[in-house]
């Protein structure tokens, strides 16, 4: 690609694409082609000059990235998202620009008669507007806005009234803009990356759109990728990771004739998928809808600020002819009129819980409202759940006690040979623990029995083996303890699960399964005491001495053990009947009633599929720290919002009395008016944590 360097200085170059014309997703191309080479810091490119701005650290790589650009790159397009927020942005400019030279060309070549006319049409609508409002009984700010209008229209003053349907109308696409581009920020953020796919076209494979893609597609998904689309598998096989969507930890087998679904992931393998499902599915736009069903979910403080934005719509109307009654004025009556609570406050709360959701995102928090994100920073309970929460999910082995003549590695072994057969998280955790130790079993056994819930029996060389619970081991099989080593194994450690392995009928050894707990859950729980969180609760289906060691590792205040489902969802609802606001933290099927009770329900992103779509936020995985980020990103949130609202009332009442005191014409009140709610929105869109 040919370009000229128009400016250059110390790790800056501008330059300019030598092209006739440069489309936004020409721009993007170049834009995200530039930001994926190692030497390029920073970059901004302008589609309306075809100039580019980078910022890089070594010049002769950043000159040789540009001569080897190319439109037609394949490998580069696919590096641009469907949705990168530069088409919205052009289409609101260009609504803008046209809209101004619209209102220069109003007023600088249309004579007054003809004026006069067209601003009798474009009153019509607002005039509508508040006639449908007062049909249903309701008095909203439509109706100061026809009133304005129409008195000024009435008064002979025909430039007022155009001045003041301009800013209105103005002030409506910027509010557009504003909240569309948020909810856009958001909903890339969110999104699963997946823009592009490759289609299978005869014996040849392209690059294209997802939005391109019709039902009875053939697309090809590789080790690695994301099956962007539901279809039905028509060629290859492929080991597709399901978790996401169903909870199983491990891969699901695939091959011609199965189906698969969006979302999930190819870990080996490839596979030809036919579409069958098309419309809806896409992430950008099944998130744009989730958010959209969210805005609803308001918390109490904006929907008390949008509330009482329609109800000092009277005490507006009151306060205008208030003041034509004092002055016999229409001009200081009209001022009035020009300023309502309404914009600003329906417009800056929503963006910033917008805001608020799409920085969370960026911390690996998924939030369904902004009803949520109050909860969290009004909650004075928190309830974990404890297996995959404050302990990971997977189970380790923490020790193996040996009995008898028996060898630690050989009992180890053994237990491995006889678990393989069947996938489980304990049963993962001694097949892992050998494959550590580097401890390699041979197939000695005879034919397993698995028995559900209780254990596995086999034998090797003629002699019987049992691994399992000690129900099983002890009370069903009959097997015994060494001689002389009773007082051994009455003290087995307590704070571990046991699995029995016993050989010949007597016990060889004891493999010791803890569920690790998280290194950072003990400081996550102190953070959370500091910001407020006055009592902190553990609830788990284990043992009263399992959950009693864990509990005083991590710093609980109480804790509760052999509970079933139902009973955290009934001690949910007395904390709840006892005033406190509840958050409840978990990542199984047997937590989902108690997230579904809790004033927020906060699920792990690793947890059952269920737990995740009861919860009303999702925190990743990998961390519990992420937790303290939400709470610290809710007080913030109602910090900003409570803000507004005093910046929002005090600034626009100021404009009613300026305004009243014949201080501001009504087409200045309307400018100031439409100005400071296009900057608090726009202060609303900032981060809150960085």
């Amino acid at each position: 690609m040919k370009c000229k360097i128009l400016h250059e200085s110390r790790n800056r170059l501008r330059v300019h694409i030598m092209h006739r014309r440069m489309t936004p997703a020409q721009a993007d191309m170049l834009d995200y082609y530039l930001r994926s080479k190692p030497c390029v810091k920073d970059v901004k490119v302008y589609d309306r000059t075809g100039d580019a701005v980078i910022i890089f650290t070594e010049r002769q790589s950043v000159i040789k990235a540009l001569s080897s650009f190319s439109y037609e790159d394949k490998e580069t397009a696919a590096l641009v998202p469907e949705h990168s927020g530069r088409e919205l942005d052009r289409e609101f400019e260009d609504r803008l620009f046209y809209m101004l030279v619209r209102r220069v060309l109003f007023k600088r070549i249309l004579p007054a008669p003809v004026r006069l006319i067209f601003s009798i049409i474009k009153a019509s609508r607002y005039v509508w507007t508040a006639l449908k409002a007062l049909v249903k009984l309701k008095i909203e700010v439509s109706l100061l806005d026809a009133v304005a209008i129409t008195v000024s229209l009435l008064r002979d003053d025909q430039k007022t009234a155009s001045s003041v349907m301009f800013m209105l109308g103005l002030g409506e696409l910027l509010e557009d803009w504003t909240h569309k581009k948020s909810v856009d920020d958001l909903a890339r953020t969110m999104s699963l990356g997946v823009e592009k796919v490759w289609l299978k076209d005869g014996e040849t494979e392209l690059l294209v759109p997802i939005k391109t893609v019709k039902e009875g597609d053939e697309l090809i998904v590789r080790m690695g990728s994301m099956i962007p689309l539901d279809g039905k598998v028509i060629g290859g096989e492929a080991e597709v990771n399901q978790a996401s969507l169903t909870g199983e930890a491990l891969p699901v087998h695939k091959a011609a004739g199965s189906y698969v679904y969006a979302g999930t992931v190819v870990e080996t393998g490839s596979v030809t998928v036919k579409v069958d499902k098309v419309t809806g599915s896409g992430k950008y736009d099944r998130i744009v809808k989730m958010i959209e069903e969210s805005e609803k979910l308001k918390s109490e403080v904006e929907s008390r600020a949008a509330h009482l934005a329609d109800k000092l719509v009277p005490y507006c109307l009151g306060g205008t002819l208030l003041t034509y009654l004092l002055t016999r004025n229409a001009t200081k009556a009209v001022s009035i009129l020009m300023v309502d609570f309404s914009c600003a406050l329906k417009l800056a709360m929503p963006i910033s819980v917008l805001s608020a959701m799409r920085e969370g995102n960026t911390y690996g928090m998924t939030i369904k409202g902004g009803k949520f994100l109050e909860a969290v920073a009004d909650a004075d309970t928190i309830i974990f759940d404890k297996t995959g929460t404050l302990t990971h999910s997977e189970p380790q082995v923490a020790k193996i006690i040996t009995f008898g003549e028996n060898d630690e590695n050989e009992a180890l072994r053994l237990a491995a040979c006889l678990e393989e057969h069947y996938p489980h998280s304990i049963v993962n955790a001694v097949v892992k623990a050998a494959s550590d130790k580097g401890l390699v079993h041979e197939e000695l056994h005879s034919e397993v029995e698995y028995v559900v819930a209780h254990g596995i029996a086999s034998s090797i060389q003629g002699v019987k083996v049992v691994l399992g619970s000690y129900h099983f081991v002890f009370e069903d099989e009959k097997c015994t303890i060494p001689d002389g080593e009773q007082n051994k194994f009455d003290n087995l450690p307590e704070q571990y699960s046991h699995l029995f392995l016993a050989v010949g009928g007597v016990l060889a050894a004891v493999i010791c399964i803890e569920d690790p707990i998280r290194a950072e859950a003990k400081e996550v729980l102190a953070g959370l005491k500091k910001l407020g969180i006055s009592k902190v609760v553990m609830m788990t289906g284990d043992s009263q001495r399992t959950a009693k060691a864990v509990a005083e590792k991590v710093g609980a205040d109480e804790f509760y053990a052999e509970v079933l489902p139902e009973d955290k969802a009934e001690y949910v609802r007395r904390e709840k009947a006892n005033g406190r606001k509840v958050i409840m933290i978990g990542d199984g099927v047997n937590d989902s009633p108690a997230l579904s009770e809790a004033d927020a329900g906060v699920a792990i992103s690793s947890g059952a599929a269920i737990a995740r779509e009861v919860a009303d936020i999702t925190i990743s995985a990998d961390d519990l720290t992420c937790l303290l980020t939400l709470r610290e990103l809710s007080a913030r949130l109602m910090k900003r919002i409570n803000a507004n609202y005093r910046t929002i009332i005090g600034f626009n009442f100021g404009l009613m009395v300026l305004g009243a005191a014949g201080v501001l014409a009504p087409t200045t009140s309307a400018f100031l008016h439409n100005s400071s709610t296009l900057a608090i929105s726009i202060a609303s869109m900032r981060n809150y944590l960085s």
